[in-house]
């Protein structure tokens, strides 16, 4: 038992992580990533081949992970962020498939469908695989801490104010001589680098890690947990993903409960429930639990 829960807490971390990336591009910015799964996939993968091939020390390639994630940001948004805001959604969840795909296709680096084995974990050497677990989840509980602690300060400073206004008058900005799509690609890039950071701590507690792991599926995941946690607020992240894990998660035990539901329906009755829960909320609280009536 204490084994699951562990799992559960470092997944909602990671859960969090992504939310903060998301809610940075969305909630601040206004930019519709549909392609988060994408950037996940990249930081997941760079640091699992880094630590494996390149015999890279896990704590040296989270920050590569995170820097390729943000390069890779660069051109979609020097190409999308130039049209109508629709443009980046098609974009973003276009890069994702292209991800996977590549994954899947490029088999002298990545095995394919077969995944990456063996992936190993902070800390495995250092002690009994207990402490490798526990010392994962430090370092990520560390790293959302000051993940929350610099957008907490970049959205209250100038900067954070001007993406604001780019997210309520896109216009209005440009009219006062500042070039939107700058900043949109900057955030475009920062938010992935969060994502990308992401994605290495759940290749390395995780293990393994294979391209069906970052289907699209997960990055609508995310957009349901800002959505209820409520945008444009960072608390709302951290509280979003926690309900989503906790509805994710809960359906497992409802396995015996229901009758004629068996293994193989699990899936769809989680999705149905989470599908349930996104609707109650947009009819009850459509700006979630952190949000205000009327806020963005």
């Amino acid at each position: 038992m204490d084994t699951y829960l562990l799992t559960i807490a470092v997944i909602v971390g990671i859960y969090v992580l992504l939310s903060l990336s998301l809610d940075l591009q969305y909630g601040f910015t206004g930019l519709i990533n549909f392609g988060l799964a994408g950037f996940f996939a990249v930081g997941a993968y760079t640091s699992a081949l880094l630590t494996m091939r390149a015999g890279l020390s896990p704590l040296l390639s989270f920050p590569a992970a995170a820097i390729l994630a943000a390069l890779l940001a660069w051109p979609i948004g020097r190409v999308a962020l130039r049209l109508r805001d629709d443009y980046l959604a098609i974009v973003t969840l276009g890069f994702s498939e292209i991800v996977r795909l590549v994954l899947v296709q490029e088999q002298w680096l990545t095995e394919g469908v077969r995944g990456i084995a063996g992936v190993p974990r902070l800390g495995a050497g250092w002690g009994n695989p207990r402490f490798s677990e526990f010392f994962l989840l430090g370092m990520l509980v560390l790293c959302i801490v000051l993940v929350i602690l610099f957008l907490r300060r970049l959205t209250a400073s100038p900067y954070g104010r001007t993406i604001q206004a780019i997210r309520d008058d896109e216009i209005a900005v440009r009219v006062l001589g500042k070039e939107p799509a700058v900043f949109k690609t900057q955030i475009l890039m920062l938010g992935g680098a969060i994502a990308g950071l992401a994605g290495a701590f759940y290749a390395h507690y995780m293990t393994y890690i294979v391209p069906d792991l970052f289907v699209p599926l997960v990055t609508f995941y995310i957009w349901m947990a800002i959505i209820m946690g409520g945008v444009a607020r960072l608390s709302g992240a951290i509280v979003g993903a926690v309900i989503l894990v906790f509805f994710t998660e809960g359906v497992r035990f409802l396995r015996g409960v229901i009758p004629g539901v068996s293994d193989a329906h699990m899936g769809s009755l989680q999705l149905g429930i989470v599908g349930l829960v996104l609707i109650l909320f947009m009819r009850w609280r459509p700006q979630g639990v952190f949000g205000s009536r009327g806020a963005t």
